[in-house]
């Protein structure tokens, strides 16, 4: 009987749920019959509107949803300049404490079904960021598609910055815990990134990289292959 009340109190409040001050509201009083953190992506599925944390920071004018969006607890969403855009396709999971950030000219598109996972941290000054359709983003990983100029003779703080170009990691892919991928860096589709690596050069697709600076260890067939004859099973 209480799992029904409670059902039938999220799914009541959700249809309201959206980003406006009703909305929000909504939201919070849904959560409060809801499980906490990951848990918390049911009332997601519940609104075409998605769910958005009453702990978020939304300060994003050019910011575009799609449905069902999941927006956790202490999320940032800032844009530092008033050009760029910061779109989050279907289904895009965005985990507590992440922050995605736009400035400079440089926009980020989140494709369908991504998920980032807590403390991430995304800048796109400069140039883009587009992470593919699927992609999964381990805890602790930064993107920045930018750099500051280093020229000697004048502070850091001052300069210009600078881009090698955008970032593109390509559908499917999973990146490893408290990886760092720095600007013009392409990752082919189901590529690995291992946890700590800092990709500086593009990834080819099915690829599995690791290390600083981030170079290839083998493929994901080659991965497959030497599990089968570790364990003796024939694949």
């Amino acid at each position: 009987m209480i799992d029904g009340f409670q059902g039938r109190w999220k799914r009541s409040w959700m249809r309201f749920a959206g980003r406006g001050r009703l909305g929000r509201f909504a939201n919070r009083m849904a959560a409060l019959a809801a499980p906490p953190h990951k848990a918390r992506t049911q009332l997601a599925s519940l609104s075409p509107n998605g769910f958005i944390s009453p702990d978020a920071t939304i300060f994003h004018e050019r910011l575009h949803l799609g449905r069902h969006v999941f927006i956790g607890d202490r999320v940032v969403l800032f844009q530092r300049e008033p050009n760029g855009s910061l779109t989050l396709g279907d289904r895009v999971y965005l985990y507590r404490d992440t922050i995605l950030e736009t400035g400079f000219g440089g926009s980020i598109n989140v494709h369908e079904q991504a998920s980032i996972h807590p403390r991430c941290q995304i800048n796109a000054f400069v140039a883009d960021i587009e992470i593919g359709r699927g992609v999964m983003i381990a805890p602790g990983c930064a993107l920045y598609s930018y750099n500051h100029g280093i020229a000697p003779g004048e502070a850091i703080r001052n300069q210009a910055l600078e881009s090698k170009g955008s970032i593109s990691i390509g559908e499917e892919s999973w990146i490893g815990v408290n990886a760092i991928i720095l600007s013009g860096v392409r990752i082919g589709a189901g590529a690995v990134i291992a946890a700590g690596a800092v990709v500086m050069k593009d990834v080819p697709a099915e690829a599995i990289v690791a290390g600083n600076p981030a170079r290839v260890i083998r493929t994901r067939t080659e991965q497959s292959r030497k599990a089968a004859e570790t364990t003796g099973f024939d694949q």
